[in-house]
C-alpha cells in the first residue's frame, strides 16, 4: 500500500498527513501559478504520484471554493502582514487552518489551530508557528460569529 493510504500500523494515515498533503498541493499550485483544483485533478488517479486521500481532496477543493473569503479574513487578522509578504508555505497552512475553522464542522476549533501550528513547525520557519497561532487564534476567537454569516 502507498504511504497516503496506510501507516506503519496498518491503519489509514491520520488527518495531519492528509492536511500536510493539502498544504503541499496548495503551495505547489501557488508556486506554479496553477489552479489548485486543476493540479488536484491531475494528481487524482495518476499512477505517477501517491494516491490522494479524500480529506486532502476536500481541503484543496474547500480552500479553493472559499479562497476569496479566506484571504479577506487573513488580510484583516494578520496584523502588519499583507498576503504578498507572507511566506508561501505559511499562507497555504493558514488557508487550510481558516477553512477548517469555519467550514469543517467535524474539526473542533482548537484542533484546527493546533494542527496548523504543527504543520507550520514541520514545513516552515522557526517564527511561523507563533505567527500561524496568532492569526488563527484571532480568527478562532470570532469563529462562531463568522460561521453565523457564512
Amino acid at each position: 500500500m502507498s504511504a497516503e493510504g496506510s501507516s506503519r500500523r496498518g491503519g489509514s494515515l491520520g488527518r495531519r498527513a492528509l492536511r500536510r498533503r493539502a498544504v503541499e498541493m496548495l503551495y505547489e499550485a501557488a508556486q506554479r501559478s496553477l489552479d489548485p483544483v486543476t493540479l488536484l485533478s491531475d494528481r487524482v488517479g495518476s499512477t505517477d504520484v501517491e494516491p490522494v486521500g479524500d480529506y486532502t481532496i476536500s481541503l484543496v477543493e474547500g480552500v479553493t471554493a472559499h479562497r476569496e473569503r479566506i484571504d479577506e479574513l487573513l488580510a484583516e487578522h494578520a496584523q502588519g502582514w499583507t498576503l504578498d509578504r507572507m511566506p508561501p508555505v505559511d499562507l497555504a497552512v493558514l488557508r487550510v487552518g481558516v477553512y477548517e475553522l469555519l467550514w469543517s464542522a467535524d474539526v473542533p476549533d482548537p484542533v484546527a489551530i493546533d494542527e496548523a501550528v504543527g504543520l507550520a513547525k514541520e514545513l516552515s520557519t522557526d517564527d511561523s508557528p507563533r505567527f500561524v497561532n496568532g492569526v488563527l487564534g484571532r480568527i478562532g476567537g470570532i469563529a462562531d460569529r463568522l460561521r453565523a454569516v457564512l
